[in-house]
């Protein structure tokens, strides 16, 4: 959530510069969770997969804040649905790694319809565009998003979690799995739970969407719910070692000559070296 926060900050400058509306289309699937995290980064209208778009209040809600800003930043989650609960975006018939069904196009098929209902008229009168086309751009965070060095709460709950984990197989719970569980009175805590309870009646095991009671609808916002939830995540995220972590390989001098390393390259660098069938062209 702290690349797609950037992201959304960072498209701001683009969309006020060129006085343009920006769709951010974000990962997450059908879990609003990523998009809900987005807020940092201060985007005017926020759409969640676990609510049907209402394409008169966003388009109103645009209308307004163009009018007083001369700028809009929309974030989408890939997954949003429309009216009829159908995938905004067009479902394609190929697979991702993980086997699912890859989702396309949400933030461009938001852009069609916005392009259709405001039409290039709205923004000839403003003297911002040609058309609508021109004026409504989109961009895609994808990947980035899933890298990068973890914020403080991550290292912080990942050691948890992975101490649970350890605690699990000392109990005996060898199918069992370590959660990151959050109340709205106890806050963020770590619990093991049968793996069991993660699957339907047909075995089968469903996203964890996002709990309702964290979005307001209307506003297209985290709700109060949700602000306190986001809080402890990205409360001092950032500390000085983070700081001087990025100063002291971001802008290196050494990259500009090095090739890229990382523990990872070392370790398959010795798998090769002791295993004598390692093909050398792997």
């Amino acid at each position: 959530m702290l690349v797609t926060a950037q992201g959304v900050e960072r498209i701001r400058t683009t969309a006020e510069s060129h006085r343009r509306i920006a769709i951010v289309e974000v990962m997450g699937r059908h879990s609003g969770y990523i998009a809900l995290g987005t807020a940092y980064g201060q985007p005017d209208i926020i759409l969640i997969p676990e609510h049907p778009l209402d394409i008169n209040l966003i388009v109103e809600r645009v209308r307004h804040l163009y009018a007083l800003q001369k700028n809009v930043v929309i974030v989408c989650g890939e997954g949003v649905v429309d009216e009829d609960g159908n995938e905004l975006g067009a479902v394609s018939t190929s697979m991702d790694p993980a086997g699912n069904v890859l989702l396309s196009g949400a933030a461009e098929a938001l852009r069609e319809r916005m392009i259709k209902e405001l039409g290039d008229r709205y923004f000839q009168l403003y003297r911002r565009g040609s058309s609508a086309r021109e004026a409504i751009f989109t961009r895609k965070v994808g990947h980035t998003q899933r890298g990068g060095r973890p914020i403080l709460f991550d290292r912080f709950y990942a050691a948890a979690l992975g101490a649970k984990a350890v605690d699990l197989l000392v109990e005996g719970r060898n199918n069992a799995v370590s959660v990151l569980q959050y109340h709205s009175q106890n806050g963020f805590h770590v619990e093991g739970y049968d793996a069991n309870r993660f699957r339907d009646r047909w075995g089968l095991i469903h996203a964890r969407q996002m709990h309702p009671a964290f979005y307001d609808p209307l506003l297209m916002k985290p709700s109060r719910i949700g602000i306190e939830y986001l809080l402890p995540i990205f409360t001092d995220a950032i500390g000085n070692d983070d700081a001087e972590h990025m100063r002291q390989t971001l802008f290196n001098p050494g990259n500009l000559a090095q090739p890229y390393h990382s523990i990872n390259t070392d370790v398959h660098k010795r798998i090769r070296y002791l295993d004598p069938d390692h093909d050398s062209r792997d």
